[in-house]
């Protein structure tokens, strides 16, 4: 399993100065302004925008797709500057802490500007129908504390007996242990029906897991049937890199897979938490119909380099357009702090979902294992809002939206591009409920979407 660092992550690693730049003086912003100017709490002096919504800049030494930080005492989360009729503009992305922040923009150098600061507002509270494509609670196999399984032989030597009283210890009720990779199943005897047999037998659920590719994805089903044959609780897959554009073959995973285990076998998705930066992976296949009945996103912070509010802000506002419960997986090796792990704790459970995992057993120090499972207080933190979508952008968060809108307006066909189809049947749905009229989605503009019956594209054609 592993993790790519985000391009637009705060905290990611700059490129040194050329000898061309240091010579060029860095941005420079003079001020920020409300889209539309006089936006209500908006002024000259005062600039109080909600989440999604766009930011006009001004100064000298602004380029296209800059980045644009925006930073509050626990986090900092960043998007891109782009160039428009109305000016320089920036959206302020979702997962932002509501509040006071301050906004930079850094050259390709990663020399950043003079600070401008703004008030960001969460977005209110929306009294809605529940979406349709909602599918019930977090199967009770994915409830409770997990942790993952790589190498069992390197899981305190893989005696099961030591990783039953660990798991006991510290509150761990379900174990996910590498099943197959790929289409390869025989190479992971780890998974047999004795290990889970013998976990069973001390009272831990047990799951298997599997890496996809996506090359042949009959094949990576028919390894992945071999877990729950050997009796498996349930079955995480982790599909990442390799399995971006690839539509046709998760459809046809996920539909063999599901031949071969039924329909009610709790399965899990698992993959880079933030959506958006990953926008041709197919997300709406493995968490559509008949697919995933819980979403584990891997919000590594450390790894993207994001602080742990800003990390499980950004991928809770991005994955929850899917519907599927989410029982985050949350990081217990590189250096990690106990405060962190507690912090992560913390924050989901303040979202509602308390139920998370960690990666993975054999990289998680001795002095850590008790962060995982002391008591800590839910920390309510303002709603991290809804994906912003407009027209031009292209994403399987666009998808998702099309297979919604498709039931009712059948001009809009699912090609994951927002054209001016798509547009006009936002506006349409926007003017039909009673909502402003922008063609953009918003969190009021993506309840009365979700609410739609779901129309899944056939990507097998």
């Amino acid at each position: 399993m592993s993790i790519t660092l985000v391009a637009l992550g705060v905290g990611t690693v700059t490129v040194p100065a050329t000898a061309q730049a240091a010579h060029t003086p860095k941005p420079a912003l003079a001020r920020i302004r409300c889209v539309p100017a006089k936006a209500a709490g908006c002024s000259a002096t005062k600039v109080n925008v909600a989440i999604g919504k766009q930011v006009q800049l001004s100064g000298s030494r602004l380029s296209n797709g800059m980045r644009v930080a925006f930073r509050w005492s626990k986090g900092a989360l960043a998007a891109k500057l782009q160039r428009t009729k109305t000016g320089w503009v920036v959206r302020v992305p979702p997962g932002t802490r509501a509040g006071a922040v301050s906004l930079t923009v850094s050259d390709h150098a990663g020399r950043r500007s003079n600070a401008k600061r703004l008030t960001v507002t969460a977005p209110p509270p929306i009294k809605a129908p529940a979406p349709t494509t909602q599918q019930g609670t977090l199967p009770a196999v994915f409830a409770g504390s997990g942790m993952w399984i790589w190498q069992l032989a390197k899981s305190d030597g893989g005696l099961l007996p030591t990783i039953v009283a660990k798991a006991h210890q510290y509150g761990i009720s379900t174990v996910y242990i590498k099943s197959a990779d790929g289409t390869d199943s025989d190479d992971w005897t780890q998974f047999n029906p004795g290990l889970v047999q013998a976990l069973h037998a001390n009272g831990l659920h047990v799951c298997g897991w599997q890496y996809v590719y996506g090359t042949n994805p009959a094949r990576e089903a028919a390894a992945a049937a071999v877990a729950a044959q050997d009796g498996a609780d349930c079955f995480v897959i982790d599909a990442e890199k390799q399995y971006e554009g690839r539509y046709a073959a998760a459809q046809t995973y996920m539909a063999d897979l599901r031949a071969a285990v039924g329909p009610e076998f709790p399965i899990g998705l698992t993959s880079f938490p933030y959506v958006d930066f990953h926008p041709q992976l197919p997300y709406s296949v493995f968490l559509g119909p008949g697919g995933a009945q819980a979403n584990l996103p891997q919000v590594y912070w450390k790894d993207i380099g994001d602080s742990v509010d800003a990390a499980s802000a950004h991928a809770y506002a991005h994955n929850r357009i899917y519907g599927v419960p989410i029982a985050a997986l949350g990081q217990t090796y590189g250096g990690v702090s106990a405060g962190d792990v507690q912090r992560f704790r913390a924050i989901w459970a303040g979202y509602g979902m308390p139920s998370l995992s960690w990666w993975d057993w054999q990289e998680t120090p001795a002095a850590l294992w008790p962060a995982i499972s002391t008591s800590v207080a839910p920390v309510v933190n303002p709603d991290p809002g809804w994906p912003s979508l407009a027209k031009g952008n292209k994403s399987d968060e666009v998808v998702w939206l099309q297979e919604h809108l498709a039931s009712d307006y059948p001009a809009v066909k699912v090609t994951g591009v927002f054209d001016a189809a798509t547009q006009s049947a936002v506006q349409q749905l926007q003017s039909a409920k009673g909502l402003p009229v922008s063609g953009e989605t918003d969190p009021a503009t993506w309840q009365a979407a979700l609410a739609l019956p779901l129309t899944p594209a056939d990507w097998t054609s």
